[in-house]
């Protein structure tokens, strides 16, 4: 936890769909604020195919032409999957852990566009979709809000992003770091939380995520909140955006997809540009995500893992390998992670 002088700030360098955070400014006061924040989630491939509404399966990836191929890999490895599932199957053990922390909003960074577009983003490799006849399934885990800022939200084109945003809107779930311009990818989600705070989530995005630059909204031109740099200047412009929306009591929640998908390490500048946005530009909290290894965080973490597509809690040598991964990848940070007798990981 990074603190400062007249308000506590929190900072999370990375949090996946399988290291679910639970953040509370003011624990121990029952009008403390909790949110789960939770990386990149990825509803398209096999686990559209396994939902009641699946989409046409062909795939343009290099090594894999039907979705229904991962889930031949997934059955193969653990057992026949009882299609269709119902939409809540996939988030699994994860409801319990929800209805054990009651968190006042659930944040994720959705990286799938949910369309029946077939016009896939040519020469991108990988293109991930789920059919809007499944979004429940997001519905089911009371997601309030999904970052489309990020390298797969426009995979199947800009009618994809656009039919993402409306789906989105017509389940009730709230979304940003997208948009139909420049303007509107850079607008943040705005939450009332009654008798606690009112939280603002701004969602942004790199190219060193794998985020092509012509994905950039434009004035007039569909796209994603990119930001280029993490220059004074950049730090000097996001301020000025957040300082026209914060208020005194508010939440500021930035969303950011930077980094690449693999290794441990948070190198220095991503840490710098995270702690400049707290002390320099008013931000509450940073909630990263990308990479598809685990990293260091300042808050708890309940651990689970994926079989069959679907969440379950982790063993208890699965939860003491992360904890013990995550200390060995650290020690820069002067932070250190305990684990608890029901497998959550806390700073000690």
């Amino acid at each position: 936890m990074h603190s400062a002088p007249g308000r506590q700030r929190i900072l999370v360098l990375l949090s996946l769909i399988l290291l679910m955070s639970c953040a509370s400014p003011a624990s121990g006061n029952e009008n403390s604020l909790t949110l789960f924040l939770c990386g990149d989630v990825m509803t398209g491939r096999g686990v559209d195919q396994i939902l009641p509404h699946p989409s046409d399966p062909r795939i343009h990836e290099p090594f894999m032409k039907d979705a229904r191929g991962y889930v031949n890999i997934a059955e193969q490895a653990n057992g026949p999957i009882p299609l269709p599932v119902d939409l809540s199957y996939i988030w699994g053990t994860a409801l319990e852990v929800w209805d054990e922390m009651q968190p006042d909003l659930r944040i994720i960074n959705l990286e799938t566009s949910i369309t029946a577009c077939d016009e896939f983003w040519p020469g991108k490799g990988i293109n991930y979709r789920m059919h809007p006849g499944n979004v429940s399934c997001l519905n089911q885990g009371k997601i309030d809000f999904c970052s489309l800022a990020n390298n797969h939200t426009l995979d199947w084109g800009y009618n994809g992003l656009l039919e993402t945003m409306k789906t989105l809107e017509g389940a009730n779930i709230r979304f940003a770091g997208a948009g139909t311009n420049r303007e509107e990818a850079g607008t943040p989600a705005v939450f009332e939380i009654e008798g606690k705070a009112r939280v603002i989530v701004w969602a942004l995005c790199m190219s060193s995520s794998g985020v092509p630059s012509q994905w950039e909204a434009g004035d007039h031109t569909p796209g994603v909140n990119l930001i280029r740099d993490f220059s004074s200047e950049t730090i000097r412009i996001l301020a000025k955006q957040f300082s026209q929306i914060k208020r005194a009591g508010d939440i500021l929640v930035v969303s950011i997809h930077w980094g690449g998908n693999w290794g441990y390490q948070i190198p220095e500048t991503y840490s710098r540009f995270a702690h400049r946005l707290i002390d320099e530009a008013g931000v509450d909290l940073i909630h990263g995500h990308s990479s598809h290894h685990p990293r260091l965080i300042e808050l708890q973490m309940t651990s689970l893992k994926i079989k069959n597509f679907r969440l379950q809690r982790a063993t208890r040598s699965d939860a003491r390998w992360l904890q013990e991964t995550l200390n060995h990848s650290s020690p820069g940070f002067g932070a250190r992670l305990a684990l608890g007798q029901d497998n959550r990981l806390f700073l000690k």
